[in-house]
């Protein structure tokens, strides 16, 4: 929503000044047309020839998630800390062998059932799994653990990271892209140089119209895009970090409810809630 709010003061400024000021705008919006088809249909193939098939398919996908933003609230991270204090906790006074037949099979968890939205979260219902069944296998140093889900954490970061990283590449390539269509246009008017001098200096103003738009849709559009895309991926990184943090805690030896404490101080700040929040959550559990 924020997006297009502020799409919508970048236009509304751009076109409303330039009119408000005496500014002709059908030669502009005539001209239009045609130079987006330069700039848009070159930056698109751009795009297809410096990436893979993955991140093309990947675009959609990670537009409506910058326009969404994060998908984890703060209930969200309540939840995963709930979840794996019930898993600490069995783990600590029962043995790693009380969670197995959760973590084989979360689908039918009676555990699980009472965290919906983390079982259906393929990723992350997959992430908790692997590490506590790894946990289960004697892989029950905390340093080595750490430093395999920081490898595994990090990986997927940069992967996520891939499509800002070519939304941004693109934002650099539009002004370039938008001189290629200026360029074309200063060639078509030159072609036409006998013509009246009103001819001519609408042809050069719709000329201009493509480094105008080349600069727009780079500055006003796709790098903000970008930007706010890379701020949603970084924060929801914290969410699986959090799981990380908790998982090496208990490993540590560290009693449930500090394992979870130290999960709480991954959550960005504008989530977090707070210890007693946290102990509130926890202590209503009931998934037995």
């Amino acid at each position: 929503m924020l997006i297009i709010i502020g799409l919508g003061v970048v236009l509304a400024c751009v076109f409303g000044s330039f009119v408000a000021s005496g500014g002709a705008i059908v030669p502009l919006l005539s001209s239009m047309p045609f130079e987006l088809l330069t700039i848009l249909g070159a930056a698109i193939g751009t795009f297809i020839i410096a990436n893979s098939m993955n991140a093309v398919k990947h675009l959609p996908s990670g537009m409506k998630q910058a326009m969404r933003g994060s998908r984890y609230a703060q209930k969200d991270y309540l939840e995963l800390l709930g979840l794996l204090f019930h898993f600490t906790k069995l783990m600590s006074s029962k043995g790693i062998m009380s969670i197995e037949s959760d973590i084989e099979d979360p689908k039918n968890s009676h555990v699980f059932q009472s965290f919906p939205k983390i079982r259906d979260n393929r990723l992350i219902c997959s992430f908790i799994c692997d590490y506590l069944r790894m946990a289960g296998m004697n892989a029950s140093d905390p340093i080595q653990m750490d430093e395999v889900m920081a490898r595994e954490l990090k990986k997927n970061i940069r992967e996520e990271l891939h499509l800002p990283h070519a939304l941004q590449a693109i934002a650099d390539a539009l002004p370039a892209l938008g001189i290629v269509a200026a360029v074309l246009g200063v060639i078509k008017t030159m072609a036409s140089i006998n013509k009246p001098p009103t001819v001519l200096g609408e042809m050069i103003a719709g000329a201009l119209v493509g480094t105008f738009l080349g600069i727009l849709l780079a500055y006003g559009i796709v790098a903000p895009i970008s930007a706010r895309l890379s701020e949603v991926i970084e924060e929801e990184a914290a969410y699986p970090e959090l799981i990380r943090s908790v998982i090496v805690a208990h490993l540590q030896g560290n009693a449930p409810s500090i394992s979870i404490e130290m999960g709480r101080k991954i959550i960005p700040a504008h989530l977090m809630p707070s210890f007693q929040e946290v102990e509130e959550f926890v202590s209503k559990i009931n998934v037995t």
